[in-house]
């Protein structure tokens, strides 16, 4: 694998040498702990061994690697456990590692790499550690078609020692070959990647802030990553042609780093097989097999353009970041299942022409007030507004007419502490109430009947604003004018009525028969 495919910066410089320092110690019972320090470049951490610890380790290196029998301090009898012997053994110790750790400069022996935790915190230790795994456990795990855990920590490892060009098995131990590790990576389906949201273990190694590379990944159908850094994860793009269902949490400040990991070495991109417009340099494959994607407890303030690149997405989950405006999801065609509960959106305007397939639509803990940009949703089956702030009874209005609409959630609004709650919102939904499960809870017969009585009474309101209207509209058509008539000379004026009512009936033979 080329070099330059797995580079994150400059070359890396010759390793550091490692120590060892006794910082300190503990009574634990009857016998002494010794708190050591081991520090790999900026990366330290802390283990605890007893004497008896030091002395099995002692004796395996006299016999494997022929060491100096009397490099050990001895044992004591007799007050083990006083400080001024504590004091002076925890020097002897110190300087005892330091040898050993100068002795074996380049490769520690493994019984030494195993006391001073390398297989957990150290780069090559912990690569060795994983080749062994996979050289006895590999094609068990791919047969079996599970999901493989690993940390940042461990990728970190492989993509660092591939960045340094040494042997593949530095130790001599065929099972800790790194090409164990290559070639299960290169068949795997199923990866999840779990980082630490504070320090590793008892070192001060960071996961979160670790780069490494996952191009080694050539058949990934399924990846889950959380509490990495998605400005730092580079390769996942090899997966394109394979990857179906893809999560990214606690890991992102956009949908960009993770669609687009290669737009930052671009001014401009588009995605392949589109014309935006305007000066390109880039042209970017689409995620042609994503289906699914999880982005959910990110810090996500925006639905930016490179949705564009996953035309074939279905189930979109966005929950728990910052989302401020529904945009740029008219070009997912596909899209069936959206979840935006928990974002900051207050504004549902326009909505209906960005999503017009979705079946599923969860927009819990927002701050929406209006339902009116939801009134033409005509596919939508599920609909959660759950913690949001409706106050209006008529928002439901809203949709109340949504022909496929079976499940609607409105708990912790303001409008669901009203009394008969449930009766007064079914009653929306006209002559669909008895479809509607409101709150997960399925619509009761009793709530029905009096679902139907409301409905009676508003017909009979209904009604009666319509006869009201009717009769105040027949009075305006009889009005007669307010102008003066203008009558011949030879007959009497007549007086004009003053009111808006009909004409009054006149009551004497006055005008009628003439004068006389």
């Amino acid at each position: 694998m080329a070099a330059a495919t797995l580079s994150f910066g400059p070359e890396r410089e010759a390793e550091p040498a490692k120590e060892a320092r006794v910082v300190g110690s503990e009574l634990v019972d009857t016998y002494t702990v010794y708190v050591i320090q081991v520090t790999d470049g900026n990366h330290e951490w802390t283990i605890k061994h007893r004497y008896s610890d030091f002395h099995d380790l002692h004796e395996k290196l006299v016999a494997e690697r022929k060491i100096d029998k009397t490099l050990l301090p001895p044992k004591k009898i007799i007050g083990k456990n006083s400080r001024s012997l504590v004091e002076k053994r925890e020097k002897d110790l110190e300087v005892y590692l330091q040898t050993l750790l100068k002795t074996f400069p380049d490769v520690a022996p493994r019984v030494l790499a195993h006391f001073l935790h390398f297989h957990l915190y150290e780069i090559n230790g912990v690569t060795a550690a994983l080749a062994e795994e996979l050289f006895e456990k590999g094609e068990q795990l791919l047969g079996a078609g599970e999901v493989f855990a690993i940390r940042p920590l461990q990728l970190y490892a492989i993509t660092e020692q591939l960045q340094q060009g040494k042997p593949t098995c530095a130790s001599g131990d065929a099972k800790t070959d790194l090409g164990h590790i290559l070639d299960f990576t290169c068949r795997l389906k199923y990866l999840k990647v779990s980082g630490t949201e504070g320090p590793f273990g008892t070192s001060n190694i960071r996961e979160q802030l670790l780069p490494f590379d996952l191009s080694i990944f050539k058949s990934l159908h399924q990846v889950e990553m959380s509490h990495c850094d998605a400005k730092h994860v580079r390769g996942l793009v090899t997966s394109k042609p394979t990857l179906a269902t893809m999560s990214v949490r606690f890991s992102a400040a956009s949908m960009k780093e993770v669609l687009v990991p290669e737009a930052s070495e671009f001014d401009e991109w588009e995605p392949e097989g589109t014309t935006l417009g305007g000066p390109v340099t880039a042209v970017i494959p689409t995620w042609q097999a994503l289906t699914t994607l999880d982005l959910s407890h990110n810090s996500i303030s925006e639905i930016d353009e490179s949705v564009k690149l996953i035309p074939k997405i279905e189930y979109l989950d966005l929950s728990h970041n910052g989302v401020l405006v529904v945009d740029n999801l008219q070009h997912l065609y596909n899209l069936v299942h959206l979840d935006l509960s928990y974002n900051k959106l207050s504004s549902l305007e326009g909505v209906h022409t960005k999503l017009g397939n979705v079946k599923t639509l969860n927009l819990a803990g927002n701050f929406l007030e209006r339902l009116s940009g939801l009134h033409k949703l005509y596919s939508l089956v599920n609909l959660d507004l759950r913690d949001n702030r409706i106050e209006q009874l008529d928002e439901v209005k809203s949709i109340g007419n949504l022909p496929c609409l079976e499940h609607v959630a409105l708990l912790n609004n303001p409008l669901s502490i009203i009394p008969d709650y449930r009766t007064k919102v079914l009653s929306q939904f006209g002559e669909r109430a008895s479809e509607i499960c409101l709150d997960d809870v399925a619509t009761t017969e009793k709530e029905l009947d009096t679902v139907e009585v409301l409905k009676a009474i508003q017909k009979a309101k209904d009604v009666k604003s319509k006869l009201s209207s009717t009769e105040k509209k027949v009075g305006e058509d009889f009005r007669l004018p307010t102008a003066p008539c203008i009558r011949p000379s030879s007959s009497p004026p007549t007086a004009v009525p003053t009111s808006a009512s009909l004409p009054q009936p006149i009551l004497s033979n006055q005008g009628i028969l003439g004068d006389e």
